[in-house]
């Protein structure tokens, strides 16, 4: 094993909320890498707004924040003194689309600011965070967000960023970016982007702003090579991402088959060419069923620079992960009646997608069922050129006969599951509908899911913490590895805010 100076650890930043600040806070206190999830953090910021903002974290946030007059009018808008009702549904957001008005635009700039800020407050630990480059519409607001704030690394998988370094290096010299929109029967002359500008966004008060590394989340050699040739920028590393992970997998190389749970079969071609990733001579990370001293002392041996983890990481004490979720989930293991299933079509994404078997979530065919097909949150909604050459959006998702108006293929939207309420419902900012039908959760998690119990201290206790489960994950490599190479703590400069 090679004497490295980056992080040996990557904690995952899973879900929506679940990987959130307090999360990446106490890993990154660690000296690893603490990851927060960016996907829909303007939806999670005003729901948290909405619940009365329990301990004052993101109106410290807003203090922060270099632009007041936009966090005052967000603040406004949305924060409810002592919380709303438990039966009130939360207030809906407007659907973006390719042409989000300025209210928008501050909501995802701030709520991405003020996780990053949070999870970086009063510590000199690293902190990143993770987007689905699938999710395009908020991409380049979200990023100029986070920036402010100081993020160190940026983590992108579902998809192929090669426009991403080069978005990050405009956005540090100031000027204006574009991102091409993926969409549906676009010919190759149509030319449809996203634009954002942080000059006419800001009135010209652009702060300054340091470029993180970029980080893609890989499932093979080929397209970490292709990334880093074709990139518009540098990219900084990789995260090498196997079909054992939770969340949106990969779909196997060739033609699609299914085993006789109804699962993808990942063969041969789908395993990582190791010694390619090395030749590229950047650093590399490996994710999928890594959870185990064992298995990061392997990674290390193979040519990586360390881990990426998350499974263990979605149901410690400091995840945001509803508690009883996290209790059952645990329980489930202990028992060893934890089952996870690689959903083919589950997700509007068109990704595999890991679904953990439990009972009251929308795992539960029954319940799905039962579910009345909406779209309200719209983050895998799909770009489509309608007949007058306008943008549309779908979802396979939604109600079938909308889905099927805006020119969507029926057995496209067979099985599909809102990822996105459910997503939210996890970490317990579920909406409340008008009928009074709470949305219920969807959890996703690894593989390694059934291997959680090898962070409880003691056979009656149902929890852990991130603490606990790096100097588990590590307990190995401090035994191969010289003690100066090993990464520093942080050190608190102030009052921590766990």
């Amino acid at each position: 094993m090679k004497p490295s100076s980056h992080p040996l650890l990557i904690q995952g930043g899973m879900g929506v909320a679940v990987s959130a600040w307090k999360l990446a806070k106490a890993v990154s206190l660690t000296g690893q890498l603490g990851v927060v999830a960016g996907t829909a953090l303007d939806s999670v910021m005003v729901r948290r707004l909405q619940l009365g903002d329990p301990g004052g974290h993101l109106r410290r946030a807003f203090a922060e924040f270099p632009l007041p007059a936009m966090a005052k009018r967000i603040l406004d808008r949305y924060f409810l003194p002592g919380g709303k009702s438990p039966e009130a549904p939360f207030v809906a957001t407007k659907l973006l689309d390719e042409k989000p008005s300025q209210e928008q635009l501050e909501l995802i700039v701030l709520a991405n600011f003020a996780e990053v800020f949070l999870a970086k407050e009063d510590h000199e630990g690293f902190v990143g965070i993770n987007y689905l480059e699938k999710i395009q519409l908020p991409m380049l607001p979200s990023l100029f967000g986070a920036m402010i704030a100081g993020v160190d690394y940026v983590l992108m998988g579902a998809g192929i960023p090669t426009a991403i370094p080069g978005v990050l290096d405009r956005l540090c010299e100031g000027g204006a970016v574009k991102l091409a929109l993926k969409v549906d029967g676009a010919e190759r002359d149509d030319r449809f982007c996203a634009h954002f500008d942080p000059e006419a966004f800001t009135g010209g008060e652009v702060p300054w702003l340091r470029r993180p590394k970029f980080f893609p989340i890989v499932a093979s050699a080929t397209l970490a090579t292709m990334l880093t040739r074709k990139s518009s920028g540098a990219v900084d590393g990789f995260v090498v991402e196997g079909p054992t992970a939770g969340g949106h997998n990969a779909p196997p190389r060739g033609k699609m088959q299914l085993d006789d749970r109804g699962e993808p079969i990942y063969g041969a071609r789908d395993a990582v060419d190791l010694e390619t990733m090395q030749s590229l001579g950047l650093p590399f990370w490996l994710a999928g069923s890594y959870g185990s001293p064992e298995q990061v002392v392997n990674a290390l041996n193979a040519g990586a620079a360390g881990v990426q983890v998350g499974t263990a990481f979605a149901f410690c004490d400091e995840s945001g992960m509803n508690e009883d979720i996290r209790r059952q989930v645990i329980e489930s293991s202990k028992s060893g009646q934890i089952e996870v299933v690689t959903d083919p079509v589950a997700s509007p994404a068109g990704f595999p997608f890991k679904v953990i078997s439990l009972l009251g979530s929308l795992s539960d065919s029954v319940a799905y069922q039962l579910r009345k097909r909406r779209c309200d949150l719209g983050m895998l909604r799909q770009a489509f050129k309608r007949v007058d050459g306008t943008l549309g959006w779908r979802c396979p998702a939604e109600p079938a006969s909308a889905f099927l108006k805006k020119g969507g293929k029926e057995a496209d939207a067979i099985g599909r599951k809102c990822v996105c309420n459910g997503l939210m419902s996890n970490v317990g900012l579920g909406q409340i509908r008008a009928s009074g039908e709470r949305e219920l959760p969807l959890v996703t998690c690894g593989n390694d899911v059934k291997n959680v119990t090898q962070f409880l201290t003691t056979p009656d206790v149902l929890g852990y913490s991130a603490r606990e489960v790096v100097d588990y994950l590590l307990s190995l490599v401090k035994k191969f590895r010289p003690a100066e190479t090993q990464p520093a703590e942080t050190e608190s400069l102030g009052k921590q805010t766990l």
